[in-house]
């Protein structure tokens, strides 16, 4: 591969950290596209749910029909309006997680076979044109189980925005190590981690209100459904910065070796490197603490008085934001730390975090601070590890590592939601913390952090 524009290794005189990153002109391109389709990422789940409340939920429920005998079924209430949006709502997050499980590993093998920039510049731009075809849904036409069929089509649009989605990430993933040098690999990821976040904070935050001020203001000049004009943009400004990215990349000869056979390849990069699978199965135990908590922070914020369960994403933005505040420390002084000192710290400050959350909670101000501070435990861990990954892995070999990362990380998201809300209910929140802890508590004295790496 031919040197890339602007990677040059860092001299004295270059900014270090998060400047130092920024400083660099083919991965500033590569942030600002990442920064906008994440938010367009965001913003799609909540046009979605936005749509559903506008179009598709009328202000009573229905009480019969074929909607209420399948939510019956499944044992599902649908009596108040809230419930019916929730419920649909849900078809929208399976649609969203079903390729996330399924389609990490395969679409990992094909984004190491084409080229990272146009994988990228192509992903965007179809699902730019896939939002401008979420209007169409709002035609009349027939019903099934009681639901007009713009909305089974909205499920397949979001299924297919989905899958474009499991090809974009191993490609950026993959990218980064091209375009930025090894000493800055770690502030480029902690600028990734803080920029996902700030994403995922912003995105929901504002989403409705940035969908409803577009839907007014172009109301006033005319212009209908002015709410449908946000995707397009931000996914296509997405499009327009990678391809931007001067990077030359090596043509590809066409692969006579079977898509199964290369998935082996990646896992056997996990057996042969084991900085790769330690840091792998870092930021599986990470996430999957990550989706319990999810869960039991509903509870939390049950016996916080003014608070209630309903306004748990509080406790969750707290922790998003504590992990924003760690990537950009990791950032400008982690280079200067042992990455195995700041993996043990970050699980300790997350058990440390866990533990007490269970003995404190029923206060706001202790139980907000101590979802930040496990924020930033969660930043000491994810960050050194997602580096180490990019770092040890060959390059022909990272799009299917960082598929199958993508495809385990989809997992560990999704099984603790299930599991940690049936033993809450079983057993109460106060034991399944300890357990949570405990389980940090091990993996960070198992990474034994008083050796040298």
């Amino acid at each position: 591969m031919e040197p890339l524009s602007g990677t040059a290794r860092p001299s004295g005189s270059r900014p270090s950290g998060i400047q130092g990153v920024l400083a660099l002109p083919e991965f500033r391109k590569l942030w600002l596209g990442q920064v906008f389709s994440q938010l367009a990422d965001k913003f799609y789940i909540v046009l979605m749910v936005f749509l559903i409340a506008q179009y598709w939920v009328s202000s009573t429920p229905p009480a019969g029909g074929a909607l209420a005998e399948a939510a019956g079924h499944f044992k599902l209430d649908i009596e108040s309006r809230a419930q019916l949006i929730t419920l649909l709502a849900t078809g929208i997050y399976v649609a969203n997680t079903i390729p996330a499980m399924l389609l990490g590993l395969v679409a990992g093998v094909w984004a190491d076979r084409w080229r990272k920039r146009e994988v990228m510049v192509a992903s965007n731009g179809i699902r730019a044109g896939l939002a401008m075809l979420v209007p169409l849904c709002l035609l009349d036409g027939p019903h099934w189980l009681g639901l007009s069929w713009g909305y089974w089509g909205l499920l397949l649009i979001t299924f297919l925005e989905s899958v474009l989605t499991q090809f974009f990430a191993p490609a950026e993933q993959a990218a980064i190590p091209m375009l930025v040098p090894a000493p800055q690999l770690l502030a480029a990821n902690s600028l990734y981690q803080a920029t996902s976040m700030g994403a995922t904070i912003v995105g929901f935050a504002l989403g409705d209100p940035v969908l409803r001020l577009l839907q007014n203001g172009l109301a006033r000049l005319g212009i209908a459904n002015g709410e449908f004009v946000l995707l397009p943009i931000c996914y296509g400004l997405a499009a327009l910065f990678i391809a931007w990215i001067r990077v030359e990349e090596e043509v590809k000869p066409a692969s006579t070796t079977s898509v199964w056979r290369e998935i082996g390849e990646g896992m056997q990069v996990l057996r042969d490197l084991p900085s790769v699978r330690s840091s792998m199965i870092h930021l599986v135990l990470l996430y999957s603490l990550l989706a319990a908590l999810y869960v039991m922070s509903i509870s939390l914020a049950s016996a916080i008085q003014g608070l209630g369960p309903t306004r748990f994403g509080t406790l969750l933005a707290m922790s998003g934001a504590g992990l924003a505040v760690g990537a950009v420390a990791v950032a400008q002084v982690g280079h200067g730390f042992n990455r195995r000192v700041l993996a043990s710290a970050g699980l300790g400050t997350i058990a440390w975090s866990l533990v007490l959350l269970g003995q404190l909670r029923g206060s706001l101000l202790l139980t907000l601070t101590l979802c930040g501070v496990l924020g930033v435990g969660a930043a000491l861990l994810a960050i050194p590890a997602q580096t180490t990954i990019q770092e040890d892995t060959p390059e022909s070999q990272r799009g299917k590592v960082f598929g199958l990362q993508n495809n385990l990380i989809n997992i560990a998201l999704s099984l603790p939601l299930v599991l940690a809300g049936t033993l809450v209910s079983r057993v109460g929140l106060l034991p399944v913390l300890w357990v949570l802890a405990a389980l940090a508590l091990v993996a960070a004295l198992l990474e034994r952090p008083w050796k040298r790496c």
